[in-house]
């Protein structure tokens, strides 16, 4: 009894069970469902449109700006799948324009907005053939219950292969399907060649093999070629001299030959360094219009046709991924500049440069093992091609920007400015390399002084440039100091070798200075200037002159030889017709010793003196004291019977006060001494009073070479590095930038405004350190630093401006193009880190030539070496110098019209077929090379 009513109970059981889980068909399958979201949401995105979709989180493409896309997840029973929707704000655009910033599938198959729907899965794509057909099905039915005419794509196969399937709803007549597939490898040689292509789109729709002979198909053709420029052998690393004939003469030692160069050498940073070629190559893209090919002959030729007579020529540079890099890997000015600005903040820790070059004074390990300096080969070869080979006198001016003397340096071509160039290569530019070559440099410098030899690259004579760093100053006045010892010496030795020169020395202090007089002929002006040029090595003419001389004038001098002349010395002749106050005598100007030099600490010291002296003595009248004596002992011993008036009338005539009479002849001159030079105890008067009367020759030496040197030497030897490393960053700022300045980019504003710039930026920078305000720690270092990161900036584009000036040199056009496209791409990405900077965006510029710039372009497709030619086997037509095109894309197209049986049949109440219009009813798309090819088919169906 159990055991019956416990089966009762579960045959009970069972049919509730059956009854309670019926499937009822009245409610939408999982299938439905899914499709009811497909259509939800395509409806949504329809009515929102382009504008609206942006609102809502559509974003760009990476590779275009005008194609966007949209994104929604979908879910079929355990599977999620990803939909995305793709579209374009500006729809007029035409895929026969061969548009890089399409979409691959837009490309492919020829449509403007599309959907995508694929699995969210490691793949992407869906490897289940049915799978594929459900979910393409899916996507059609959604699509047509919303009326919506937009394609849908469905990735399948393995991702590599690229293949899709689609479908199209073109309203109640057309459908139109898609496929496309890849060939990775072992491409079939018959479709390596246009012809073999041309026959496969054929045999879509020519079903008998007889057609293709007997029937001559209206097939549309459009095809673009791109050619890719050679790279040069990493090996060599450089360009191959096109000069045959320099090449044979162009050997070395060994049998090596010199005929490679790199593509800066003709650049000025070539001396320094050697920069990477920021443009790497370019890709030249040619493209054919759509034309009509009936026959696969015409293919045949046409695969034999030159690129130049290709329709269009685009042409895109591939540049240099360090060129947009912020990673500091660069080799330059600015990345060694960044290492002296280290070792100024490092400067401030020792006294002397000495204390730096002992490794015990460095301090930690890892400072030590960075601050490895070069073995003392390096350093030899350094110290003579600064001191050796720089003999010859350079041209200071030479490649100087307008704006250059604003910071407190030294020119380009004077030593200390190659000091410090050399110093950024030396070593890693470290604290401690700076010190080994400046103790050796100083030590040359010593020795060049004492063996009075004239200081390399750097003036003998003129005044010293006060708007450049002391340094530059000091070594200025060393060379002037040596060159005077070496005079000062050679007197000495002619003097000892003949003493006669001595007895007619001194004769000539007593008799007539006719001998002084005998170095000026007898037509020569005196022009009645301030320090006006040497006559005598030493010495200066007379500082008011004769500007004309007459007869009157010289028979006045002739006249007056016979009285006072006896006492006379060191006379250059009489100033026109002026006469002595106190005798009817001509007033003779005297020659002069120079004025003394000074750099700029001196006249700091000299200033400090002054006021420590008191107020005594006029200011301006301290300050040229010495000079002024000697003047005034020069114009006695020329003018024995002159007054401090007659001194006053030649020396400053603006303080003499005529009476109103303008003739000079009359004797004796009226006028007055003025208010500033007749004042009681007026300073220049009592200078007058104590000056003995002494020509030039027999005063002291205004300028003591031998003291002033050795007070030179001193300060290079005893230097605080901090003052130093300041004016070494100075200069080398200065130089690098005037460097970079001659650099020949043709006529770039870009580049010139850039310039200017960068020297007003460095000339505010730099002032703290001009100024000696900077201390240890300090933000100013930061400011260095900054500084470096604008200069590289500068550098870059420059380096950019020359690489692509030196290959367009006969298209200006095309180099000045590109670069301005660079430089608007590039200027708001300028002081940015690598963090800031949107890495996916990459430059990229399609510049159309022009007809007559096309062969300077193909002239850059050198042919191939067989160095670079061996792996490769030519497959493809359309050469361009030897070279096949890297890719290939073709489209063919067939087009059916109205009037034609087969689609002119309209459905009852469906829209009528203008007999006038044309359908593409098939299209097929070619992509590839002889090692890859992928094609992708669409075809326009009747349903």
């Amino acid at each position: 009894m159990a055991s019956t009513s416990k089966a009762n109970l579960t045959e009970d059981d069972e049919e509730e069970e059956e009854i309670e889980h019926f499937d009822d068909f009245t409610l939408a399958s999982s299938w439905e469902r899914f499709i009811s979201e497909i259509e939800a949401t395509c409806r949504q995105w329809s009515a929102d449109g382009p504008k609206n979709l942006l609102e809502k989180g559509a974003v760009h493409l990476d590779y275009s700006n005008k194609i966007y896309r949209i994104k929604s997840e979908l879910k079929d029973a355990t599977k999620i799948y990803s939909m995305e929707y793709y579209f374009g704000i500006d729809n007029n655009g035409n895929i026969s324009d061969w548009n890089c910033t399409l979409h691959d599938l837009q490309l492919c198959f020829g449509v403007k907005e599309f959907l995508v729907i694929s699995p969210q899965s490691a793949s992407g794509v869906v490897l289940d053939a049915p799978e594929s057909s459900k979910l393409l099905s899916a996507v059609a039915i959604a699509l047509s219950n919303c009326s919506c005419l937009w394609p849908a794509f469905v990735p399948v196969h393995d991702p590599s292969r690229k293949a899709f399937i689609g479908i199209q709803n073109m309203g109640t007549i057309f459908t139109r399907r898609f496929e496309a597939d890849r060939i990775g490898s072992q491409v079939p040689v018959k479709f390596m060649h246009l012809e073999g292509l041309y026959e496969l789109f054929v045999s879509k729709f020519a079903y008998w093999t007889s057609d293709h002979l007997t029937h001559l198909f209206k097939v549309y053709l459009m095809m673009k070629l791109t050619y890719r420029t050679l790279p040069n052998d990493d090996e060599n690393d450089g360009i191959q001299d096109a000069d045959a004939e320099n090449a044979e003469s162009e050997k070395m030692p060994d049998g090596g030959n010199l005929n490679w160069k790199h593509w800066d050498d003709d650049c000025p940073w070539s001396e320094w360094y050697s920069a990477e070629d920021p443009v790497k190559g370019f890709d030249l893209v040619t493209t054919w219009s759509e034309k009509v090919i009936e026959s696969s002959l015409e293919m045949a030729e046409m695969e034999n046709a030159s690129p130049h007579e290709a329709e269009k020529w685009i042409l895109t540079p591939n540049l240099s991924p360090n060129l947009d890099s912020s990673k500091g890997d660069r080799i330059g000015f600015a990345s060694q500049l960044q290492l002296l600005v280290s070792a100024l903040d490092m400067s401030f820790e020792a006294q002397f440069m000495e204390d730096f070059v002992s490794v015990e004074n460095l301090g930690s390990d890892n400072l030590k093992s960075s601050m490895v300096i070069p073995p003392p080969t390096v350093l030899d070869r350094v110290l003579k091609d600064l001191l050796l080979e720089g003999r010859q006198f350079p041209d200071f001016a030479k490649g100087e920007h307008k704006s250059s003397r604003a910071i407190k340096g030294a020119p380009l071509e004077c030593l200390f400015a190659q000091f410090c160039l050399h110093s950024l290569w030396f070593g890693n530019c470290s604290i401690r390399a700076i010190a080994v070559l400046w103790v050796e440099f100083v030590r040359e410098i010593r020795w060049y002084w004492e063996e009075s030899q004239p200081l390399p690259k750097m003036p003998a004579h003129g005044s010293i440039d006060l708007a450049t760093c002391l340094i530059n100053q000091k070594l200025q006045m060393l060379a002037i100091c040596i060159e005077k010892k070496r005079e000062l010496n050679e007197e000495f030795q002619d003097c000892l070798g003949s003493n006669d020169d001595v007895f007619v020395h001194m004769e000539e202090d007593i008799q007539v200075g006719e001998e002084s007089t005998s170095f000026l002929t007898q037509s020569q002006d005196f022009d009645g200037k301030r320090d006006s040029p040497l006559i005598l090595e030493g010495f200066n003419e007379s500082k008011t002159s004769i500007s004309k001389f007459s007869t009157n004038s010289q028979d006045a001098y002739s006249a007056d030889k016979s009285t006072s002349d006896s006492k006379r010395t060191g006379s250059a002749g009489p100033v026109g017709s002026m006469k002595l106050l106190n005798s009817c005598q001509s007033l003779h100007a005297p020659f002069t010793q120079n004025a003394p030099l000074m750099t700029e600490d001196m006249h700091e010291e000299r200033l400090r003196a002054v006021e420590a002296f008191g107020d005594s003595f006029n200011f301006s009248a301290q300050l040229e004291r010495e000079t002024l004596s000697s003047d005034m002992s020069a114009f006695k011993a020329a003018n024995p019977d002159a007054v401090f008036e007659d001194f006053i009338r030649w020396h400053s005539p603006g303080d003499w006060e005529n009476d109103g009479s303008k003739a000079n002849d009359k004797w004796p001159p009226r006028g007055k001494l003025s208010q500033r030079m007749s004042g009681p105890g007026n300073s220049w008067r009592k200078i007058w009073n104590d000056a003995p009367s002494l020509p030039a020759y027999e005063q002291k030496p205004l300028l003591d070479p031998n003291r002033e040197g050795e007070k030179i030497l001193h300060y290079l030897e005893t230097v605080r590095p901090h003052q130093l490393l300041e004016q070494m960053v100075c200069t080398a700022f200065r130089a690098s930038a005037d460097t970079l300045h001659q650099t020949n980019f043709g006529s770039l504003k870009q580049i010139t405004t850039k310039m200017d710039q960068l020297y007003h930026t460095m000339a505010s920078t730099l002032r703290p350190l001009q100024a000696n305000l900077l201390s240890g720690n300090s933000e100013k270092i930061e400011d260095l630093k900054r500084l470096c990161v604008a200069l590289e900036l500068v550098e870059k584009l420059l380096t950019l401006a020359a690489s692509l000036r030196h290959k367009f040199i006969q298209a200006p056009r095309v180099y000045e193009a590109i670069f301005s496209d660079y430089y608007d791409f590039y200027l708001p990405n300028m002081g940015k880190g690598s963090a800031d900077v949107d890495i996916q965006k990459e430059f990229d510029l399609k510049l159309q030539l022009r007809v007559n710039e096309r062969q300077v372009v193909s002239n850059m497709f050198t042919p191939p070496t067989a160095n670079q030619s061996w792996r490769k086997v030519l497959s493809m037509g359309n050469l361009l110098n030897g070279h096949e095109p890297i890719l290939r894309q073709i489209v063919f197209s067939k087009r059916d019209s109205g009037s034609d049986c087969h689609y002119a049949v309209s459905t009852r109440g469906g829209p009528h077929m203008d007999d006038q219009q044309e359908i593409e009813t098939y299209r097929m798309y070619v992509c590839g090379t002889s090692n890859d090819l992928r094609v992708a088919l669409c075809v326009t169906s009747y349903d």
